[in-house]
């Protein structure tokens, strides 16, 4: 389903389709769901779901409340609740999640965090807070 209506028949989740055959450089930033079956080479943000179909790559950092991915995707990726990685999903790097679910056959490799993810940090974050082991 690419869009929920309303009762009174106005939409209130629209999806951007990103089809197969396309490729995109930059960053893709939407307030509604993302279908991604072509190519992204950047970062993509969402304020509702990002959904990579088995055709999908993406080659950057994903952020999102939802996150299913059935393609290929190297990079971080944020789910703020849920990440499904499908039976056919390749993914290289690491999760930030309160939840995550792998079918069969999904490929994985990086390190995974769960929990809240407002209190997850990356590395860069980390030191610039006052990272005790650094230089002075």
């Amino acid at each position: 389903m690419l869009k929920n209506t309303t009762s009174e028949g106005m939409r209130s989740d629209e999806a951007t389709v990103i089809s197969k055959g396309v490729k995109i450089e930059g960053k893709l930033s939407c307030s509604g769901s993302i279908r991604l079956d072509g190519e992204v080479k950047g970062d993509i943000s969402s304020q509702s779901a990002v959904i990579i179909g088995e055709n999908g790559k993406v080659n950057g950092q994903i952020n999102a409340e939802n996150i299913t991915i059935g393609g290929q995707v190297t990079g971080t990726v944020k789910a703020k609740e849920k990440l499904v990685l499908d039976a056919k999903a390749n993914l290289q790097g690491d999760v930030f999640t309160k939840t995550i679910a792998v079918e069969s056959g999904a490929v994985f490799n990086g390190n995974c965090k769960m929990g809240e993810t407002g209190s997850f940090k990356t590395s860069t974050e980390s030191s610039k807070a006052g990272d005790s082991s650094a230089p002075k």
